[in-house]
């Protein structure tokens, strides 16, 4: 299936298919659920920044002095609200230096559609590396307008980081944003008639949060 979307990329490793296995076991409590999807996260994180440019700069190292690679550019990262929170920490663990930004998004159960409540971005997202942080990659509503937003602010690229996809979603990203690649750790069945990926692994904000 994933073969039908060439923008999106699925990691394919034991490693992180037996921790989301784990994930989707209901009877993960919280605790350990928050840990595997910070754990999970930086290994989305490692493969998709994988395209961060390279300058090289004068350093010492304690024999000599080299010129070595530096990440110079500036990374923002765009957690949606609130599940996209729980990806943040554990990024930030691997790569300090990032900012970050809010995007506050609910799903109103009725139509599917997102409901914005709040929005603190840079003005200015030029010159910036930005990645979209969102566990669940359902309908696609929510990260159409987040793209979307971002863009508005100057994004020149943005790469969307989602612990698991349903096909619906990832089609109608594409079809509205084609420029924005998606890396994942599983592409799902399908989406239920409520909008819930199946088989999924519930709601993530609520596993995460114990609430």
């Amino acid at each position: 299936m994933k073969d039908n979307f060439p923008n999106l990329t699925v990691l394919d490793h034991p490693l992180i298919a037996d921790k989301v296995t784990q994930l989707r076991d209901k009877d993960t409590p919280h605790y350990q659920f928050r840990s595997l999807l910070n754990e999970v996260s930086q290994f989305l994180f490692y493969e998709a920044s994988r395209d961060l440019p390279l300058e090289n700069t004068s350093i010492e190292t304690p024999l000599e002095s080299i010129s070595a690679p530096r990440i110079q550019k500036k990374v923002l990262l765009a957690p949606i609200l609130r599940a996209g929170l729980g990806m943040v920490n554990s990024i930030a663990a691997v790569f300090p230096p990032v900012r970050v930004g809010m995007i506050g998004m609910y799903r109103d159960h009725d139509t599917l559609e997102p409901v914005d409540y709040y929005l603190r971005l840079p003005e200015d997202l030029s010159d910036k590396a930005v990645f979209l942080l969102d566990p669940m990659l359902a309908t696609g509503g929510s990260a159409i307008d987040a793209v979307k937003k971002l863009k508005d602010h100057g994004a020149k690229k943005v790469i969307m980081i989602a612990l698991i996809c349903a096909p619906e979603g990832v089609s109608r990203l594409f079809e509205t944003h084609p420029d924005t690649p998606v890396f994942t750790a599983a592409l799902d069945r399908q989406l239920n008639e409520i909008g819930y990926i199946l088989p999924g692994l519930g709601d993530a904000g609520d596993r995460y949060f114990g609430v």
